[in-house]
């Protein structure tokens, strides 16, 4: 990701313990939060591997075009799902910004800032604002029921997991 070193790696952290997490929340006993799950780890390990400093490791020029193919497959899935569920709208707004961002930095490597086209970075930029503006505020009520339930299945975190992306992507956004 183009921008300094510092923030690059803690977006690199935040992005990896949240796929680590999307991970751990595959076992949940719930079929369609396994699913969902899948592909946010997905989403958050591939933002993760794009927000390593480019001073600190350049990609080899093949990596960023099996980005935007591995996303945007992703999308498809996405696009597919969403004829049961209106939640995979939202993947598939984040699957399609992450092919966004795998064309700007393939097609400018090394570029500082600029390099995508202005309207498209700001309608995604608005849209995750919004989105991490939304999910903050349907964080604060949640409630864990009374019942013990396993790490798979806690709403809250799957929150915060959906929030700290949404901040993530707007950081990665800013930076094109």
């Amino acid at each position: 990701m183009h921008g300094p070193a510092s923030p690059g790696w803690l977006l690199v952290a935040l992005c990896a313990a949240t796929g680590a997490y999307c991970l751990l929340r595959m076992r949940s006993s719930v079929e369609e939060q396994r699913r969902a799950a899948g592909g946010e780890a997905l989403m958050g390990f591939g933002m993760a591997a794009m927000a390593v400093p480019a001073a600190v490791f350049t990609p080899p020029a093949w990596a960023w075009p099996l980005c935007a193919a591995v996303f945007g497959a992703a999308a498809l899935r996405a696009l597919w799902a969403a004829r049961t569920s209106a939640h995979h709208l939202h993947h598939l707004v984040g699957a399609g910004a992450m092919v966004y961002m795998a064309v700007v930095m393939a097609a400018s490597p090394g570029h500082h800032g600029g390099a995508g086209v202005p309207v498209v970075t700001g309608v995604l930029l608005l849209y995750f604002a919004g989105y991490v503006l939304l999910s903050g505020a349907r964080l604060i009520p949640v409630t864990a029921g009374g019942s013990t339930v396993g790490w798979g299945d806690r709403p809250e975190l799957a929150r915060v997991c959906r929030l700290s992306m949404g901040i993530a992507m707007v950081a990665m956004l800013l930076t094109l």
